[in-house]
């Protein structure tokens, strides 16, 4: 038998990506153990996979017909996993979950409904992490996962990545900025900062942006809310730095406008901290792996994050 699981699984990738490059990314293979897969399939039955200079990429017939076996074998043997691993474990479970940011709804409540079909004995719960500090509430044991993109280097936390985004200065679509291709740090200097009700060091538009150029805002609020924030930048109450993911159908409407933090772009990691003791368990595992698929099936303008990228140290 010459078709293994790792076939399926880069046919899989290489249909929801659209290419060898990102496919790879995402399986955390170099392009090259992607394109050599994909040889010696076609070698051995003698027949191409996918149209060659196609974008994004289109399987041909018989790459198709594989990819009809893979959404037939890969579910299987994930459910014979999650048995095996049950029988092994124990069904019961605790999973309380602390998030940074209402941003996270978007993607996280969906992956959470998932879970809860998948493993009814678990116990969920969900937290906002501005009322308490998210990442030593873990090392207590008082929570079991922190959705950070601020990873702090805490003994026995392991981080395990979600997704790189790219934090955007969100404007009022006629602010005087408007016209900009990007802004500069200078640039922000006369404006109201719109921020996440956390402390100034844990904000990359400051550590990362701001700081560094020794530029100060004219002044700054916060709030809750991500839909408030962009309901204020809205109304030319002043800007704020949100994740591109976040902000889609509102720049698609023309309700506000964003623009890149300097030429280059000022990009982030967002993670899963658990304990490290916890990170083998297979629910926790499982629910890891969940999240980073629906993200990839439901957020626009993410890129696949490896466990070794840096990351900003801070929250949007």
């Amino acid at each position: 038998m010459f078709i293994e699981l790792r076939h399926l699984r880069t046919l899989l990738s290489l249909q929801e990506t659209g290419s060898v490059s990102q496919a790879a990314e995402r399986l955390h293979l170099t392009q090259s153990a992607v394109s050599h897969q994909l040889k010696a399939l076609e070698a051995y039955f003698e027949c191409p996979l996918f149209i060659r200079k196609s974008h994004p990429l289109r399987l041909t017939s018989a790459g198709q017909r594989l990819l009809e076996l893979a959404a037939v074998i890969l579910p299987q043997v994930e459910a014979a996993e999650r048995d095996l691993a049950c029988m092994a474990e124990g069904r019961a479970g605790r999973l309380h979950i602390a998030v940074e940011c209402h941003s996270c709804f978007q993607w996280l409540l969906p992956s959470m409904d998932a879970f809860r079909n998948r493993w009814p004995e678990v116990e969920m719960d969900l937290s906002l992490g501005f009322n308490f500090e998210p990442l030593p509430a873990l090392q207590r044991g008082d929570i079991d996962l922190v959705v950070t993109s601020d990873p702090l280097h805490l003994p026995d936390i392991s981080y395990d990545p979600l997704f790189r985004f790219q934090s955007m200065l969100v404007i009022a679509p006629h602010h005087r900025l408007a016209n900009k291709a990007w802004v500069e740090p200078a640039d922000l200097r006369g404006e109201i900062l719109i921020t996440y009700p956390v402390e100034r060091n844990r904000l990359s538009l400051y550590t990362d942006f701001l700081d560094p150029s020794g530029v100060e805002p004219a002044g700054q609020r916060t709030a809750e809310l991500t839909l408030m924030i962009l309901q204020l930048v809205a109304s030319n109450r002043g800007v704020a730095a949100l994740p591109n993911w976040a902000i889609v159908e509102e720049v698609k409407q023309g309700y506000v406008k964003a623009l890149p933090l300097g030429q280059a772009g000022l990009w982030a990691t967002l993670f899963a901290a658990v304990r490290a003791e916890e990170k083998d368990r297979f629910f926790m595992q499982d629910f890891i792996k969940l999240a980073r698929e629906t993200c990839f099936q439901n957020l626009s303008g993410i890129l696949p994050a490896s466990a070794d990228q840096p990351s900003n140290h801070a929250i949007f």
